[in-house]
Order: C-alpha cells, then sequence, then structure tokens
C-alpha cells in the first residue's frame, strides 16, 4: 500500500505539472505523442540509466577512496548532475534532430526539456518517497518526502534540463555555425552547473536551514524562468501578429479569426468550437512559426512547401472555423 502512495505522489503531481507545460505553449501545441515520448524517456530510459550508472560511479569512487563521505559527495554533486542531465538532454537531441520541424522556438526547447525532466522527476520523486520516507520513518516519513520533493522542489528537474533545451533552440534559430555548435553545449553546462549546485548546497548546510535557504534559491531561479516564457509568449504573439496579417488581405483568414488568433487563450477554448475550429487555430500558430522560419533561415528542408500546405489548409477550414 505504502509503495502505491508512494507512485501516486511521484506520477500524479508530475502529471499535472507536464499540463502546466503544456498549457504555457500558447499558440502553437507540441504533438501529445511527441510530448508523451519525452515524458516516457526521462521517466524510463533517463531515471533508468542515472540509477544504474550513478550506482556503479559511487562504487568506484568509493573503491578508489574507501570513504563513504567521498563517494556520497562525489556522486551527488558531481556525477548526477552530469549523468542525469546528459540522459535527459539525449531526449531532447533526439527531437532536435528527428522532429526538426516541431522545434520552432526557444519556447518548444523549454517545453521538451521540461516535459522530459518531470518523467524523470516522476521515477526518482517515487523512489525517494518511498525508500527515503516511508521505509525510514513510516507514513509521516512519506508524506513527509511527498511534501518536499512534490511542493518544495518539484519543478527542479524540468527547470535544468530547460537550459539544455533552450541551447538546442538557439541552435535551431541561428544560421552562424559557431553559435550552432556552441549553444547546446552551453545549455548543457548551465543545466549540470544549476543541478550541481542545487545538489552541493544543500548537502553542505544540511538540516531544517539547508532546505529553507536552498528552496528559497530554487525559487528564484523558478520565478526567473517563469518570467523569461511569459516573456517568450509575448514573443510569440508578435511573430503570430505579424505573420499573419498578409492571410487576412488575401483573404485567407478573416479579420475577426486574425484578431481571435491572436489571443494566448484561443487554443485552450478552440476545442469546446470543434474539431475544425481548433485545427484552425493551431495551423494559424504553425503557419506564422514556418513562415518566420521562411524568412530567417530559407527553405532549409521544405519550409515553403509547408507554407503553402498550411495556407491552403487555412483557406479550406476558415469557413467552418469560429
Amino acid at each position: 500500500m505504502a509503495f502505491i502512495v508512494s507512485l501516486f505522489f511521484g506520477f500524479f503531481p508530475m502529471f499535472v505539472f507536464a499540463a502546466i507545460v503544456y498549457w504555457l505553449d500558447r499558440y502553437e501545441k507540441e504533438p501529445k505523442a511527441l510530448l508523451g515520448a519525452a515524458f516516457f524517456w526521462g521517466m524510463a530510459i533517463a531515471a533508468g540509466g542515472a540509477f544504474i550508472l550513478n550506482t556503479a560511479f559511487g562504487v568506484g569512487i568509493y573503491i578508489f577512496t574507501g570513504s563513504e563521505g567521498a563517494a556520497e559527495v562525489g556522486t551527488t554533486s558531481i556525477v548526477a548532475p552530469i549523468v542525469e542531465e546528459f540522459l535527459k538532454g539525449f531526449a531532447v537531441l533526439i527531437v532536435f534532430f528527428l522532429f526538426r520541424k516541431e522545434f520552432d522556438s526557444v519556447l518548444d526547447g523549454i517545453i521538451y526539456g521540461g516535459i522530459v525532466g518531470l518523467g524523470f522527476a516522476a521515477t526518482e520523486n517515487t523512489l525517494y518517497i518511498y525508500r527515503n520516507g516511508y521505509l525510514e520513518a513510516g507514513w509521516s516519513g512519506l508524506f513527509a518526502l511527498a511534501f518536499i520533493r512534490v511542493v518544495l522542489v518539484g519543478w527542479m528537474h524540468a527547470f535544468f534540463t530547460a537550459f539544455t533545451g533552450i541551447g538546442f533552440a538557439v541552435a535551431r534559430m541561428n544560421r552562424n555555425i559557431l553559435i550552432k555548435l556552441a549553444a547546446p553545449l552551453i545549455g548543457f553546462g548551465v543545466a549540470v552547473t544549476t543541478h550541481g549546485f542545487h545538489n552541493t548546497f544543500g548537502g553542505l548546510i544540511g538540516g531544517f536551514g539547508g532546505l529553507a535557504i536552498g528552496t528559497f534559491i530554487d525559487w528564484v531561479g523558478w520565478t526567473m524562468m517563469l518570467g523569461f516564457i511569459f516573456w517568450l509568449i509575448g514573443h510569440e504573439r508578435s511573430i503570430v501578429r505579424r505573420q499573419l496579417y498578409a492571410e487576412v488581405s488575401s483573404g485567407v483568414i478573416t479579420a475577426a479569426q486574425y484578431q481571435k488568433a491572436l489571443s494566448p487563450w484561443t487554443l485552450t477554448i478552440a476545442g469546446f468550437s470543434g474539431r475544425a475550429t481548433a485545427r484552425f487555430y493551431q495551423a494559424c500558430g504553425e503557419l506564422a512559426h514556418k513562415k518566420e522560419q521562411l524568412a530567417k533561415h530559407g527553405d532549409e528542408s521544405g519550409n515553403t512547401a509547408v507554407v503553402e500546405k498550411l495556407r491552403a489548409e487555412l483557406a479550406s477550414l476558415s469557413p467552418h472555423a469560429k
């Protein structure tokens, strides 16, 4: 029973957090199947691989030093941040290379990185809540660890891996070869550094004071990231406003539909008006971003054809969209 409760507190909040991340994508939703695959990667492949590698390196450090303290500090502060961010970031890399057309903006990078991180957190939280909570202190320990892992530090893995996503997004949006090469490495470096700082800081201070100060620092970082996300949403709105304006004058969409497409709430409520309306406004966002890519990067691997296809789809859906 305790393990089932641990599973609930490990996974259900992360599903809710993932829904929040999905909601933040206001103008061009990422495919749910791809986001689900990213969550699964974090939950199973990244978390499982990290458990094996962290354990192996920890044993290796202990054998080399003969010190349990050195093994714990080395694993927590150095090994775990590198191993976990590499395994989580690999999912973002796969999306970057295999689903490149879905990688349209910096916000997309944050979303994919965040979703992978939440999948990882679901598995890790379950293990911590059961092993370090229930097995060590019974039900009170379980609920205490659930509060810490979900409420106090619930966003940490999403926050860390978001930086890797930002790095790949910057590479995707630039034509300069040096930026393309450096941005993912810098993003990964920031992910590892913030992860390592979080792990090390809590271990150095310890106790309630360390938890309180560490939580405060974490929440400051998350708040700054949320502010950055809201700025990105505003930037995406400006792209939609600029790129869809010509579609009104050419008769592809109406002026009323154009105004509705600019609202950050439209994709949330469009589904209540039917599938045609929901798809219409999703296609509006896709067309705006694809036109932006075409203007900045040229045809790449078929941007022109995609733009024309989306424009034709909008023209056919427009009479039915509310």
